[in-house]
């Protein structure tokens, strides 16, 4: 048992201690949901991983969300056994804004706390519970759970070791897009944003999405958005039906005075491919149907179907630059100062980067495309170094742009976006065929 202040946790090894599942907000259920957060104050035992917030998504290694589970607003700490005034890492979860939890072994903290982090994994109200739209309350209280998160660990971090002055806020896909967000409203000194995705919502469009669900309880509005993710055939959520986020003009830029780093990987969206998530694309009639329903240019369209051997490579690999590569780079640039990398080794698709940066490739065979060897884990420690250096002195170790893995030149690929507009809230049409409309709420 090791003991920080009012928090008992446990020793890892020698070199790391770690404080599981502390209530940092009361639970967000009953006259507190679709409220903002309330700050709670948590003292004891803190062993094991707190519940995670209403989903349907069964990760693999993670918990699931069980019915009648409520304490979900909880958050981690792994810190170094000795000594004061570490930087500090608050990481957000990715999940499309509608699922994933801080339990995931990808966000274990283990390694990076050894090398000298104290890391922060927090929960967040996902899906409609933190993203939808209901009338009279608070939009994005996923957000504020966040913003609710970092003001815990400016307040008790000390107490961990950790320097409540020196706080980076990272992420990779919603957690990075999350991370941008936090990282304007709160006194955070750097931000590392992995493969942002570059959506957010008009309020019209929350408030489409709300006419079709059932907020009843927890596991109506799950099993009623889950319904209405499934029945999007046609328009951009029939190719990758993410239906919650924030809604919001833009995403933000990092202000001038926060330290930033930006990575996205090579091929984003062959993941969701493999995982048979994404719709196919296979012939040209298909193709030039997804160009109109997304309403790209068409020197966009002639131009990726000229670069890739065939439609379905142009498709995956167009949907995910415009998704998250450019979006993610677009940010670096306008923010001035950012550090930029790739991460090309291959497979290079979504995610794939996250066990190297945290050091935890072991088990993580299927994301990383195979059993990890001596490569690999040099690849993760240099990778895991070049956090560290950047949340202790804003310097990860490079200028310019940065390859994790073989040089890939992009420049073809870039130079079809000049002059696409990929700014701004999207809004877009809710095909809400053959779901049964909510009952009214009580």
């Amino acid at each position: 048992m090791r003991t920080r202040g009012r928090f008992r946790g446990r020793a890892v090894d020698t070199a790391v201690d770690a404080f599981l599942g502390i209530r940092y907000a009361e639970p967000p259920f009953g006259p507190r949901r679709f409220a903002a957060p309330v700050r709670a104050d948590h003292s004891g035992d803190c062993l094991e991983f707190g519940p995670i917030p209403p989903q349907s998504v069964e990760l693999p290694g993670a918990p699931v969300w069980r019915p009648g589970d409520e304490d979900v607003l909880t958050l981690n700490v792994w810190t170094p056994a000795h000594g004061d005034g570490h930087p500090v890492l608050l990481y957000l979860h990715g999940g499309a804004y509608t699922f994933g939890s801080s339990a995931q072994p990808d966000y274990d903290g283990t390694a990076l706390a050894r090398a000298g982090l104290v890391v922060v994994t927090c929960n967040y109200r996902v899906g409609f519970e933190g993203f939808g739209h209901v009338e009279g309350r608070p939009a994005n209280r996923g957000l504020l759970d966040q913003r609710a998160a970092f003001d815990w660990v400016r307040d008790e971090i000390a107490a961990f070791g950790g320097d409540p002055d020196n706080i980076t806020v990272g992420g990779q896909s919603a957690g990075a897009g999350s991370a941008l967000f936090l990282a304007g409203v709160a006194r955070v000194r750097r931000v590392i944003a992995h493969s942002v995705p570059g959506r957010c919502y008009t309020e019209g469009f929350a408030r489409r999405v709300a006419e079709w669900i059932d907020p009843t309880t927890p596991e109506s509005a799950v099993a009623s958005a889950d319904a209405l993710i499934a029945a999007q055939k046609s328009g951009p959520p029939g190719y990758d039906p993410v239906l919650f986020g924030p809604v919001a003009d833009r995403l933000p830029v990092p202000p001038p005075h926060v330290d930033a780093l930006f990575c996205h990987t090579t091929s984003e969206y062959r993941l969701f491919e493999r995982v048979g998530t994404l719709a196919p694309v296979r012939t040209d009639e298909e193709y030039a149907r997804f160009g109109r329903d997304l309403d790209l240019p068409a020197h966009v369209l002639d131009g990726y179907r000229a670069l890739f051997p065939t439609v379905a490579d142009a498709f995956v690999e167009l949907l995910g630059d415009s998704v998250f590569a450019e979006p993610t780079t677009r940010l670096a640039e306008a923010h001035g100062r950012a550090h930029l990398a790739r991460f090309s080794r291959p497979p290079g698709w979504h995610t794939a980067d996250v066990p190297f940066s945290f050091g935890n490739l072991t088990g993580a065979d299927f994301l990383i495309g195979g059993p990890p060897g001596p490569a690999e884990h040099d690849l993760s420690a240099r990778m895991l170094a070049s956090w560290v250096d950047f949340c202790r002195t804003g310097d990860p170790g490079w200028t310019g742009v940065h390859h994790w893995g073989p040089e890939v030149d992009l420049s073809a690929r870039r130079a079809l976006w000049q002059g696409v507009d990929l700014e701004g809230a999207v809004d877009f049409p809710v095909t809400g065929t053959g779901v049964r409309p909510p009952r009214p709420a009580p």
